[in-house]
């Protein structure tokens, strides 16, 4: 069983010699906002202008042995890469964009839309995942065989079609539309937008991007959205906690264009259109009758409609000689992952959920005993047996306390486990705190006359304890 969190900080990780390339999500999040968004609000006349500001590359060409379209629907390949020559000294400076670009693509997402229109999957692939590049023939005419490399390397090394080609071979996912996307215009963008909503239980503090956000919820403009996505030296999860921070991100950009009118303003839409396709590159076939067909379809789409998982990883990470740490899949789960994919299924399993209560702790990592202050018999086991339920660490042995005229629920706990205990009293508000130094690791709940029930509560990521497919929908981890 795992003790409950201290109150102490965990470690800042060390930074690496070479590796201060910067992650840029943003332009990913904002601009599959806007793919699976109404493009019909803005008509056909708008879409066509739109389109021919769209640069194209040539991501098919020369492809064989390519997997076939399974179970229908349309996947797209999203993703960023790290050119920074149109970022002004000034912005460099600002934002901390140092550092020479390494011409690969460091954000890489599978886009499903369901073959109904009704459901968008987004899929982060780690850009440090150990991928094995198919062989290819270079642009000067040399042959280069079959090799392993991260694989965001398949861009640097062939572009748009080795990277089409290696995420093929790697997921089996037959890929239907190209989409790259730089970052110039992005900050732009969340500001024509109106700045888009975050919500976080703890404070985040990144020194490599300069963002420093207290707990709560916050409203962040271009920059600090840059600053948000890009930091991955908030905690110890590195690229795997930014990936679930884009997706939050992208899940309140849905939910913010959905709620806010955005769609149904065809000025604002129009600015915000214009501003992000302006850096956008795509695959030849993707046109503006595609875009047109695809706003239509995707009219209802929302953040309970939108799904969102990452690729199981096996952690450490493991060396691979000449290239360094590389993340090896979880192979059997990602194979469930990329079959639900193919044959068009949900990744998630959409039953009603209690609205919870965001926390820092899990509730898994809190022990609790509980006893009955009052005269009711057996409200001590009623009451463990609904902590356990909600994820709670519980004894099991519930018992009597010394008083039977407790009128409000007390917990009693160890004050070096403060932040293990917000997770407890989220989940009995209006509980009384009582701190009682030296008390251990085992917090003690004392149910009084007003126990009632136990409040749902859930970590920002909840797909953490999740059987089978690691998934959650957009309203679950939006903010509200």
């Amino acid at each position: 069983m795992s003790a409950p969190a201290r109150s102490t900080r965990p470690p800042r990780p060390r930074s690496r010699p070479g590796r201060r390339r910067r992650r840029w999500g943003l332009r990913i999040a904002l601009f599959v906002a806007c793919l699976v968004l109404a493009v019909s609000a803005i008509g056909h006349l708008l879409v066509r202008e739109l389109e021919s500001g769209i640069h194209r590359v040539d991501a098919f060409g020369g492809l064989d042995n390519r997997p076939r379209s399974a179970g229908g629907g349309v996947n797209f390949l999203v993703v960023g890469t790290d050119g920074r020559d149109r970022i002004t000294p000034q912005e460099k400076v600002l934002y901390r964009l140092g550092g020479a670009p390494c011409h690969c693509t460091d954000t890489i997402i599978l886009v499903h839309l369901s073959a109904d229109r009704r459901r968008a999957s987004v899929v982060s692939l780690p850009r440090d995942s150990y991928a094995m590049i198919p062989a290819y023939t270079d642009r000067t005419g040399k042959p280069h065989s079959a090799h392993p490399q991260r694989l965001n390397a398949a861009y640097a090394e062939g572009g748009p079609s080795l990277t089409v080609r290696t995420v093929e071979h790697a997921t089996g996912v037959h890929i239907d539309h190209y989409l790259e996307v730089d970052f110039t215009s992005f900050m732009k963008t969340v500001d024509v937008v109106g700045g888009v909503k975050v919500c976080t239980a703890r404070r985040l503090k990144d020194d490599h991007t300069g963002l420093d956000l207290p707990s709560g919820s916050h409203v962040l403009n271009g920059g600090q959205a840059l600053q948000y996505v890009r930091s991955r030296h908030t905690d110890g999860t590195s690229d795997l906690g930014r990936i679930q921070r884009q997706q939050r991100f992208l899940a309140s950009v849905l939910h913010q264009t959905t709620a806010g009118g955005i769609l149904l303003n065809p000025v604002r839409f129009n600015a915000v259109a214009t501003t992000l396709l302006g850096s956008v590159r795509a695959d030849s076939g993707f046109g503006a009758e595609d875009l047109m067909a695809l706003g239509r379809a995707m009219n209802g789409l929302t953040p309970a409609s939108s799904e969102f998982a990452s690729v199981p990883v096996i952690l450490p990470g493991k060396p691979l000689k000449g290239v360094g740490s590389t993340l090896h899949w979880d192979r059997p789960r990602a194979d469930l992952l990329f079959d639900a994919i193919r044959q068009d299924r949900p990744l998630t399993r959409h039953h009603a959920r209690p609205k919870a209560t965001v926390v820092d702790v899990a509730p898994q990592q809190v022990r609790v005993h509980v006893l009955n202050g009052t005269g009711t018999a057996g409200l001590a086991r009623r009451a463990d047996r609904a902590l356990h339920a909600t994820g709670f660490a519980t004894t099991g042995s519930p018992a009597d306390a010394a008083t039977k005229d407790l009128a409000r629920t007390v917990i009693t706990y160890d004050p070096v486990w403060n932040r293990s205990v917000r997770t407890l009293a989220a989940a009995l508000p209006g509980a009384q705190l009582k701190p009682v130094p030296g008390q251990g690791g085992v917090m003690q709940v004392t149910v009084g006359a007003d126990y009632k029930d136990v409040h749902p509560v859930r970590t920002e990521d909840p797909r953490r304890d999740r059987p089978g497919i690691a998934a959650v929908t957009g309203d679950e981890v939006a903010c509200a």
